[in-house]
């Protein structure tokens, strides 16, 4: 469905497949933290959430990159 919708909208399906693998990581990175904290490592969850966001930011770059161009190519030169 989610690629019909993609294809609809004409957007590249390489973006929707990484947005939802982003969204993948930060269920299992929030998942994974609230267990060590349930169980008293607070300083293991924040590790997990800080690796959890940094995965998604190095997944999101080349989105962010094609966004940057878009806006460029829409301001006149």
């Amino acid at each position: 469905m989610i690629e019909k919708i993609a294809v609809n909208a004409k957007v590249n399906i390489v973006y929707v497949e990484t947005i939802l693998k982003i969204i993948g990581i930060a269920y299992i990175a929030e998942f994974a933290a609230q267990i060590t904290k349930d169980a008293g490592q607070g300083a293991i969850a924040a590790k997990i959430e800080m690796g959890g966001k940094i995965l998604i930011l190095a997944m999101a770059i080349p989105i962010l990159t094609v966004l940057i161009e878009t806006i460029i190519r829409m301001i006149p030169s």
